[in-house]
């Protein structure tokens, strides 16, 4: 019974061999050098992507992106020619993608997110940025996310879906970043003389840029005060530097020239 068994199948693969043995031959030729066809195409890709301005990751993912697809179409081929149904294997194939597509929806958008961010670059490592909310400095990005350090320190993480359906301000596109301060003095004070001192302060600062110059002048008449606007240039990692120097000498050069800064008060008089 075993040996029939045994006969059996022999018999099954040489009419096989037979049958189907020049097409197998022939398939087995078309993987191997298809598969070294698809290496070297994938080496002209990368050094394409190399000679672009792409960022290193996005090209490394578009090179193995283009093997992936390129050893799909090679499977297709090759089934193919050893008599399976390719319309069958391409149907299975785009439902399988399609099952994995919508089980990965969240992660895909991201992924799509952060191919649109290297393409586009709308910010690049080191840029002062806020997104979704947070404020910080660019330290990373990555294919599905984009890493931020806070000012105090704190890294967050934003995914690149979300980043590029909102919002995005640049305060470095220009390579420098303005500082805002509005300091209020008294009713009673000689403003040309407080504007003078508080240009001075910041034209001392060796990181504030000589271009553009500090702006100084009137911003509002307000209760208690009138309010100046003081409005230095640095550059982006200079930024906090510059905010509380200036904003401590803007204070100490006030301070010596008698000019006083008010808190809000409230006059209440008394009807009898």
């Amino acid at each position: 019974m075993e040996n029939l068994d045994v006969q059996a199948i022999g018999t099954f693969l040489l009419e096989l061999i037979k049958e189907h043995g020049p097409g197998l031959l022939m398939a087995l030729v078309v993987l191997v050098v298809g598969l070294r066809v698809i290496k070297v195409l994938q080496r002209l890709i990368a050094k394409a992507c190399a000679q672009s301005k792409l960022d290193a990751e996005l090209q490394t993912f578009l090179a193995n992106l283009a093997g992936w697809i390129f050893k799909v179409l090679l499977v297709v081929i090759v089934a193919g020619m050893v008599g399976m149904e390719t319309a069958s294997l391409v149907a299975v194939i785009g439902a399988a993608g399609l099952a994995v597509g919508l089980a990965l929806q969240g992660t895909l958008a991201n992924f799509a997110g952060g191919i649109l961010v290297m393409l586009f670059k709308p910010f690049k490592i080191g840029d002062l940025v806020e997104m979704q909310g947070t404020q910080g400095f660019v330290r990373a990005i990555h294919i599905f996310n984009t890493i931020l350090e806070t000012p105090d320190s704190k890294t967050v993480i934003i995914p690149n879906g979300a980043i590029m359906n909102g919002n995005i301000t640049n305060f470095t596109e220009n390579g420098r970043i303005r500082v805002d301060l509005v300091i209020g003095i008294a009713y009673e004070a000689d403003i040309d003389q407080a504007m003078e001192l508080l240009r001075g302060v910041c034209e001392e600062n060796e990181l504030v840029l000589k271009d553009p110059a500090p702006f100084v002048d009137v911003i509002e008449l307000a209760d208690s005060s009138v309010n100046l606007v003081v409005r230095p240039y640095c550059k982006p990692e200079d930024y906090w530097s510059v905010y509380m120097t200036t904003t401590r000498k803007c204070k100490q050069a006030l301070d010596r020239a008698g000019i006083t800064i008010p808190f809000p008060q409230r006059d209440v008089h008394l009807v009898k």
